[in-house]
């Protein structure tokens, strides 16, 4: 057997946990959750989101709002679609709307989100879930372990981790076993709750919500 798709047939479990675990963080802004992807963009977002701060490296363009778009969050403000235009070459800051354009690169856009560190010295989603981030002393101190509760730390920070058991958590993590429930996984193979969950986990992020603390 070709040793490319054996290596890929023995990572299949692995694969099929992390598809299941980036469909159930599969969410758009705060709004009520559903199974399926019914927005593709923030639906009651009057403000453009435009940092100053930021205007010589990633300057807003006059009339367009940097409010959610995507498949994941790529999150608010023009800073996070300078990041991800820089990335992906492809022009977000005067054109945030393509990502709802285009279905493929609305994709592309979550990929990179999920595969990419929100902040200097924190890990990606995906590492958090596969298991190649190691948790420091200091990590184990706040409850972050390895998992999927840490995605949820990593992709939306303290907009819904560390507040006990909240709706906007159990909603993603409905989401998640929805998905395994789909391609019959045992639940119980996703570890204990307190993997599942980011209710006691001490957010990465900063202040006083991911969607202002997302700076690069």
């Amino acid at each position: 057997m070709n040793e490319t798709i054996w290596a890929v047939l023995s990572m299949w479990d692995e694969i099929n946990f992390e598809v299941k675990a980036f469909c159930g963080n599969k969410v758009v802004t705060r709004e009520q959750l559903s199974r399926d992807l019914c927005y593709n963009k923030e639906m009651n977002s009057n403000l453009s989101y435009c940092d100053e701060h930021y205007k010589n490296t990633y300057p807003c363009t006059l009339e367009v709002a940097y409010y959610d778009h995507g498949a994941l969050p790529i999150y608010l403000w023009n800073y996070n679609y300078g990041e991800a235009a820089k990335n992906l070459k492809v022009d977000l800051l005067n054109h945030p709307e393509y990502i709802e354009q285009n279905a493929m690169l609305t994709f592309q856009v979550a990929i990179w989100r999920w595969m990419t560190p929100i902040k200097e010295h924190q890990p990606s989603a995906h590492e958090v879930f596969i298991g190649t981030w190691t948790p420091t002393k200091s990590d184990n101190l706040v409850k972050r372990v390895s998992g999927f509760g840490a995605t949820m730390n990593v992709l939306y920070g303290d907009l819904i981790c560390g507040h006990g058991d909240n709706e906007y958590m159990n909603n993603i993590i409905s989401h998640y076993l929805y998905y395994l429930d789909l391609m019959d996984i045992d639940r119980e193979e996703v570890g204990p709750h307190e993997v599942l969950s980011c209710a006691k986990q001490v957010p990465w992020s900063g202040g006083s919500s991911t969607y202002s603390a997302a700076r690069p």
